[in-house]
């Protein structure tokens, strides 16, 4: 349950977190004949699907602790954690290599399609913050990663052991307890006849 509604926390976070980049810098700027600005915009967009990844894993870990005999279920949420945390690992790289690209370049990449002259600043975007803006969303999604592959593995674990074979516990056997049983001496026929006299000898006393 916790599992489930932290993945569906960080998934949003990070979506709105992607959505914020794009907008504010990368739908003006990506140009695919670009390698760098083409490659921010695939490591965004990757990493705004690794969000969507996260919170339907979120949502099925979450369904999971409803219905823990649906066998569907368990693979399905398997295979979104899987996928999840690959996606996630993926972005992770993909960002890393986004942000060292703009630190190597001091953001001059992002001010491609402004025509900055002495004259006129014709530019999409406010060009004095678009290198820090742009800078700490990647960093906090980068954050948002590395959370997202931390608890999608750990839901991957949870299903990997609901879906082990024989993962119920079925009651022990009790151990039969057996009493001694209490030793019967049987007499001698010869005890018999002995016994018998002796009363047919009280007998005729009496």
């Amino acid at each position: 349950m916790k599992t489930g509604i932290i993945l569906l926390i960080i998934g949003h976070l990070n979506f709105i977190t992607d959505a914020l980049v794009h907008g504010i810098v990368l739908r003006f700027v990506v140009d695919p004949r670009d390698p760098i600005l083409l490659q921010y915009g695939i490591a965004n967009t990757a990493s705004a699907i690794a969000a969507l990844l996260t919170i339907s894993c979120g949502i099925g870990a979450l369904l999971l602790s409803h219905r823990r005999v649906s066998a569907a279920l368990k693979w399905g949420v398997l295979a979104l954690s899987a996928s999840s945390s690959l996606c996630c690992l993926l972005c992770l790289l993909g960002l890393a290599i986004s942000i060292g690209l703009t630190l190597g370049d001091q953001g001059r990449a992002l001010l491609a399609p402004c025509a900055l002259t002495p004259l006129s600043r014709e530019c999409p975007f406010d060009p004095t913050r678009v290198y820090g803006s742009t800078l700490s969303l990647w960093a906090i999604s980068l954050l948002f990663d590395v959370l997202e592959i931390a608890f999608s593995i750990r839901c991957l674990l949870l299903a990997l052991r609901l879906l082990r074979p024989g993962r119920c516990r079925r009651g022990t056997p009790r151990d039969k307890v057996s009493l001694p049983a209490a030793a019967v001496e049987i007499p001698e026929p010869g005890q018999c006849l002995g016994l018998l006299r002796m009363d047919s000898a009280e007998t005729a006393r009496l």
